[in-house]
């Protein structure tokens, strides 16, 4: 995969879009037990010229976990990191992944995909009290 327009292809194949631009789009993951996890996944270039895929999805609000409890949590993902967002412009815990396109694949990608939402709507659950904020 070589292009954001082969992502975005692959994505619309599996999930209907509901924010569309031309290097982001934004789609509701379906998860076990008819729950819904709001993904975004965006085009970035580094510095030095590789380009990468951000797949990424909110969690919950700032002031529901401390920078500690990130830090220890992002000490034990395998996959995604925890950071910080906004959302309207208030602050939220994000989860996110970075993929290079030098070494994406389709499976891995969908892979990523599932795994981030599935974690991010189970902290959502946890930290939230069963709120869902994405």
């Amino acid at each position: 995969m070589e292009t954001f327009a082969e992502v975005r292809e692959f994505i619309q194949e599996h999930h209907e879009l509901v924010h569309d631009e031309p290097f982001i789009v934004g789609f509701e993951c379906e998860l076990d037990g008819g729950r819904k996890q709001s993904m975004f996944v965006a085009e970035l270039d580094s510095e030095d010229g590789h380009r990468y895929l951000r797949i990424e999805t909110t969690v919950v609000p700032m002031a529901r976990l401390s920078a500690d409890k990130c830090m220890r949590i992002n000490q034990m993902q395998r996959v995604g990191y925890l950071a910080a967002g906004d959302l309207d412009g208030t602050p939220y815990i994000k989860m996110c992944e970075n993929m290079a396109y030098r070494t994406l694949e389709l499976d891995e990608l969908q892979y990523v995909i599932q795994t981030i939402a599935q974690r991010a709507d189970r902290f959502e659950d946890i930290i939230g009290d069963g709120d869902d904020f994405s």
